[in-house]
């Protein structure tokens, strides 16, 4: 068979290309990168973006912490094995975060996930503000996340969002020390999760099976050559991609954090930027990375001057003597905190995560 030429490739990957670039037209956006580094580093950065405050705080939840799925009668309940440091959203939702062993989760928006039907018979119900939770409190690695969910033990219901008039649609992204990665989507009411360390960049639409296609695309371009530079999901999963290949394995865990900063600032959208006929691209609000083997979490808002970060090996996450804890960033993350924060933060009662309406 004749290999097909530049020109050929281009025609073939245009409809794909074409359906990634409507989808993301569509979405509030976010990105996600696993940096595997030298000696077995690996750092998870991620990117929030979204159109208005999006109220977040930061929090320490020890473990013994009793949990419900928030869904009326039917909800599941758990109490957390490990201890956890997150980011909330308007104060009911936790949309990023690390555990104590390692494994990270982050919510990201997904404009064509459709969840389960749930009701009275239905297996018991989670609210998507405590999806991400869910995962911190119970497990330890990837793998064992992933065994867990493909078993199904709730059903996903998700609500409006505070303020809006439309739904959360997400996806959750998780990684761990190990370097593993998965993406958890819901497609047409089924779960799909792609499991593995071949999967180090998510951003938002198109759904996952389709950004690889599109990265495909661009991987035969070449990065050097050209690389997509819009604010949209599908061109920000190229460029990402890219980059995080391309950086070298870099021995100092201070330079590899470094590293990782770079590319999810580079995958970042300009504070305030507009984008004609396209008004859900939206601006990054914050970024976080996680060194996952020194298990330090580090927060960038793009509202203040400097980076800090929480040192999970100084906190109290022990049933008996642990105690929630909060860092108030205020309004549109404008508090300034620089250097080690555990000493910062405040004693607090837990949030309530948001359940479905009416319940």
């Amino acid at each position: 068979m004749r290999k097909a030429s530049g020109r050929s490739r281009w025609l073939i990957a245009m409809p794909v290309i074409a359906v990634g670039l409507a989808a993301a037209t569509l979405a509030d956006a976010c990105t996600r990168v696993v940096y595997h580094g030298k000696d077995d580093q690996v750092i998870t950065a991620r990117s929030m973006d979204w159109q208005q405050d999006i109220q977040s705080d930061l929090w320490i939840f020890p473990r013994g912490m009793a949990r419900s799925g928030e869904a009326g009668a039917n909800s599941i309940a758990w109490k957390s094995k490990y201890g956890s440091v997150i980011t909330s959203a308007y104060g009911v939702a936790t949309t990023d975060g690390v555990n104590e062993a390692g494994l990270v989760a982050n919510l990201l928006w997904l404009v064509e996930s459709k969840y389960p039907a749930f009701d009275a018979t239905s297996k018991p119900g989670l609210t998507i503000a405590a999806w991400g939770q869910y995962v911190l409190d119970n497990f330890a690695t990837v793998n064992e996340a992933v065994a867990a969910l493909k078993t199904e033990p709730y059903t996903l219901v998700t609500d409006k969002v505070p303020g809006q008039e439309r739904n959360a649609t997400l996806h959750l992204v998780l990684s761990d020390a190990s370097g593993d990665s998965a993406v958890v989507e819901y497609i047409d009411g089924k779960q799909v999760i792609h499991h593995g360390r071949q999967y180090p960049v998510v951003t938002n639409s198109p759904t996952f099976d389709q950004q690889l296609a599109l990265v495909a695309y661009w991987q035969q371009i070449g990065g050097t050559v050209m690389l997509p530079g819009t604010n949209r999901a599908s061109d920000r999963f190229a460029r990402a991609s890219f980059y995080a290949g391309a950086l070298p394995k870099f021995e100092d865990p201070d330079i590899a954090v470094a590293a990782a900063f770079s590319v999810i600032r580079n995958a970042s959208v300009p504070y305030g930027i507009s984008t004609p006929n396209e008004p859900n691209i939206s601006s990054t609000r914050w970024r976080t990375v996680t060194d996952h083997r020194r298990k330090i979490y580090f927060f960038e808002s793009a509202l203040t001057p400097n980076t800090f970060w929480v040192d999970l090996k100084k906190l109290d996450f022990s049933a008996e003597t642990g105690k929630v804890k909060t860092l108030s960033l205020g309004a549109d993350q404008r508090n300034v905190f620089a250097g080690e924060t555990s000493g910062k933060f405040k004693a607090a009662k837990p949030f309530r995560f948001l359940g479905i309406s009416g319940q």
